[in-house]
């Protein structure tokens, strides 16, 4: 029976968990994307988002709360550093996790999770307005190409001339 069981074990040892928990948390920070398991990944965002909201007040103690989970300097740097200064005026909700579908090995569900305030790909691309079935019918994009399909002919004309 799973009675009382909050959260995730992972099939490991606490142990083994806090240092799983730890690696990728690193790895997340530093990469700013990591591609792993479904469970994994959702344990993993409820790893580091305290760490994240905590790294917004940069003081000394804060500092040392946060490398005690990650007990690695260059990941504390760049946290404390890059990442507090974009999230910064964010309220909550600094990662997104991505299902990828399954893995052919063992069928495991595979998703990828992010910072969300670092995917370049989502910040570059312009927000789509939604087109309805009226303009689609517009007439102005229906002319244009009527009218640069004469001219298309014309040189096709001259070769036949010759």
């Amino acid at each position: 029976m799973r009675h009382g069981r909050k959260f995730n074990h992972l099939g490991r040892t606490a142990d083994h968990r806090r240092a799983m928990l730890a690696n990728m948390a690193i790895s997340l920070i530093m990469h700013k994307r990591i591609t792993t398991t479904l469970a994994k990944a959702k344990a993993l965002k409820k790893y580091v988002e305290p760490l994240i909201t905590r790294s917004k007040d940069d003081s000394t103690n804060s500092r040392r709360v946060v490398f005690s989970y990650l007990q690695n300097k260059e990941a504390l740097k760049e946290l404390f550093g890059p990442v507090a200064q974009k999230v910064g005026d964010r309220p909550g909700g600094y990662t997104r996790i991505i299902k990828l579908g399954s893995r052919q090995g063992d069928a495991a569900d595979i998703a990828f999770i992010e910072l969300v305030d670092f995917d370049e790909n989502m910040l570059k691309a312009p927000k789509a307005e939604k087109k309805t079935r009226r303009s689609r019918k517009s007439a102005p994009k229906a002319e244009a190409p009527v009218a640069e399909a004469p001219a298309a002919e014309a040189p096709a004309e001259e070769a036949k001339a010759e």
